[in-house]
C-alpha cells in the first residue's frame, strides 16, 4: 500500500488537537516532504527518521515520500511527530501492516539509533486521547507522566522496534510501570518563624480565602520566609486540580512525578520579562502564572519588577485565566494563582530608621512603581517590622504548620458547603449573598471607605476578606470583630496608593 495514515497529537495551550499524519510513496525521484506547517524542530525529523529506520534494521524505500501534517492551518511544532512519521513510511512501503496502526495515537522523539525519547506535554495529550477511545503509543517516561490521568488504554514503548514489533503482533507493549505512591510532600514550616504574629494570622487569613498578600518590611524580617510557608498551609489539591496543574507543567518540560498533587510554588527574579512572567514566545507557552495554577506565586521585591510586567497581571488576577495573542497563534491557558508579593518601605529598606537617607521624593517614586489598580487587586497589606533582639533568642513561640492548616482546612470545608468556591473568588450577587453585612457592618465599612477613600473593588475585597476571617472563627455571619479586621489590612495599602 503505498498511503498510509498514523494519528498524533498536537498542542495548543493546553489543548491537544488530533493531528492526522499521512505518508504517501510514489515513483520518482527518492526524496522526503514535509508539509502541513511544520517548524524547524519537525522539519528536521527527515534526517532523525531515516537514521532511525535504517538503524533498527529496516530499510528506508527508494521513492518519493511525501508527509502530510493535517490539518495544514494548525503550526506543528517539537519532535512529537517523529514516531508517527516513521511508522507511516513503514506502512506505506509495506514493511509492516497499514491496517494495525488504526486505533492507536502515536507521540515520541526519535534518536539516531531508534530509541524514543520523552516529549513534552504527555499529560496533556493522553487527556485528550482517552475520551476518543483509542490506545496511546507513547516512551516510557513520557507514558509514566501521563499514566497520572488514570487511562487504561496507554502503552509504553523504549523504541521504534518495540513499537513495531507490537503492530505485527510478535511482542505486544505493556502498560507504564505502575507509580509508587509517595510520601506526603514537606514544607517549611511556619514554626520557624519568630514572632511576626500579625503577619502569621495574615497569612492564614490568606490561605483560609485564597487571598493575595503583601508583606512590607524593612531587609531581614523575615518576608520571604513568611510566603515560603504559605504552601503548607493550604488544603490539598483535589485530583482534577492535581491534573490540571501537572499538564501546563508538562507543557514546558518541568513536571515531577515525585511532586504530583502538591501546591506549586514559584518565585521569578524581579528580572523577569512580560512573557516570562505570563506567557507568550512563539509558539506561545504558558508563563510563570500559569506555572503557578492552583498554588501561590512569590514576587519579592516587588517594586524592582518593570511596572509594565506588573500591569499585565491585573487581568489574570481577577479572572484566573490569561489569554496570549500573536499574529499567528493564539492560546488560553488557566492562571489560579494565589499571589504573595514582598517589598522594602524604601530604596534602601530602613525607612524611619537612622541609618536611612532616602528622601520623601525617592520613596514616593519608589513605591510609585506600584500602581493604584494593580494593588486594588491586593486583598491584604501587612508591616512586617524588624525583631528586637531579645525575640531573635527566644525560644519560639507561634503555632506550628499542621495546627495551622488544621483550621484552614475547616474553613476552606464551610467555603465550599455555601458557595462550592473560595471567598477571593466571590463576585457580584454572590458578594451581596455570602458577605452580607447587617447596619452597623454597612455603617463601619461606609466610614472606613471614606476616611481610607476606598474604591468599589476595594469594598468587595474587604467585605471577601471578613467572610473568610469569619470561616476561621466558625461564624455564620460576619459580625464587627470581624470586619474591623479586614479593614485593618487595607490600612497599609491606601497609604502605598497616595
Amino acid at each position: 500500500m503505498s498511503l498510509a495514515v498514523a494519528l498524533s497529537r498536537g498542542l495548543e495551550g493546553l489543548d491537544a488537537p488530533l493531528v492526522t499524519v499521512e505518508v504517501h510513496a510514489a515513483n520518482g525521484l527518492p526524496a522526503l516532504t514535509l508539509v502541513g506547517l511544520p517548524d524547524t524542530e519537525v522539519r528536521e525529523a527527515r534526517d532523525r527518521v531515516r537514521a532511525a529506520i535504517l538503524n533498527s534494521g529496516f530499510e528506508f524505500p527508494n521513492r518519493r515520500l511525501t508527509v502530510n501534517l493535517a490539518p495544514a492551518d494548525l503550526p506543528k511544532e517539537s519532535g512529537r511527530f517523529d514516531l508517527p512519521i516513521a511508522l507511516g513510511i513503514l506502512a506505506a512501503s509495506g514493511q509492516i501492516p497499514a491496517a494495525r496502526l488504526a486505533g492507536h495515537e502515536f507521540a515520541g522523539e526519535l534518536s539516531l539509533s531508534g530509541e524514543l525519547r520523552p516529549v513534552r506535554g504527555a499529560l496533556a495529550m493522553m487527556l485528550h486521547a482517552s475520551r476518543d477511545g483509542r490506545c496511546f503509543i507513547l516512551p516510557v517516561a513520557s507514558a509514566e507522566e501521563a499514566s497520572l490521568c488514570g487511562q487504561a488504554n496507554l502503552l509504553a514503548a523504549r523504541s521504534l522496534l518495540e513499537v513495531c514489533a507490537h503492530l505485527v503482533g510478535t511482542k505486544p507493549l505493556d502498560g507504564p510501570r505502575p507509580q509508587t505512591p509517595q510520601s506526603p510532600l514537606s514544607f517549611p514550616d511556619l514554626a520557624d518563624v519568630r514572632g511576626q504574629h500579625q503577619a502569621r494570622r495574615a497569612l492564614e487569613i490568606a490561605a483560609a480565602g485564597r487571598h493575595s498578600l503583601l508583606l512590607s518590611g524593612p531587609p531581614g524580617t523575615g518576608k520571604s520566609m513568611l510566603a515560603a510557608r504559605l504552601p503548607g498551609l493550604l488544603p490539598s489539591l483535589s485530583e482534577d486540580e492535581a491534573r490540571e496543574s501537572a499538564a501546563i507543567l508538562s507543557l514546558t518540560g518541568q513536571f515531577d512525578p515525585a511532586r504530583y498533587g502538591a501546591r506549586i510554588y514559584r518565585s521569578p527574579h524581579h528580572t523577569a520579562s512580560a512573557p516570562a512572567l505570563v506567557g507568550g514566545g512563539n509558539p506561545p507557552r504558558p508563563g510563570e502564572i500559569s506555572l503557578a495554577h492552583h498554588g501561590v506565586l512569590f514576587l519579592d521585591e516587588l517594586p524592582e519588577f518593570e511596572r509594565k510586567v506588573l500591569e499585565t497581571l491585573r487581568e489574570p488576577l481577577e479572572s484566573g485565566r490569561i489569554h496570549i495573542a500573536r499574529a499567528a497563534r493564539h492560546a488560553e491557558y488557566p492562571a489560579a494563582f494565589q499571589l504573595v508579593a514582598a517589598m522594602n518601605p524604601c530604596p534602601c529598606g530602613y525607612l524611619g530608621q537612622a541609618r536611612c537617607r532616602c528622601t520623601p521624593d525617592q520613596v514616593a517614586r519608589y513605591r510609585g512603581k506600584l500602581s493604584g489598580p494593580f494593588l486594588d487587586r491586593i486583598d491584604i497589606f501587612v508591616d512586617v517590622p524588624p525583631l528586637p533582639a531579645a525575640a531573635l533568642v527566644a525560644p519560639a513561640d507561634g503555632e506550628d504548620s499542621a495546627s495551622v492548616r488544621q483550621r484552614v482546612i475547616a474553613a476552606w470545608a464551610r467555603q465550599l458547603a455555601r458557595q462550592n468556591k473560595a471567598n477571593a473568588l466571590l463576585a457580584g450577587r454572590e458578594i451581596d449573598r455570602y458577605c452580607a453585612l447587617d447596619d452597623s457592618g454597612q455603617t463601619l465599612l461606609q466610614r472606613a471607605a471614606e476616611r481610607l477613600k476606598l474604591s468599589a473593588r476595594a469594598w468587595h475585597r474587604i467585605q471577601r476578606l471578613a467572610r473568610s476571617i469569619a470561616d476561621l472563627a466558625d461564624s455564620d455571619s460576619i459580625l464587627p470583630v470581624h470586619l474591623r479586621e479586614a479593614i485593618q489590612y487595607r490600612r497599609f495599602g491606601s497609604d502605598l496608593s497616595s
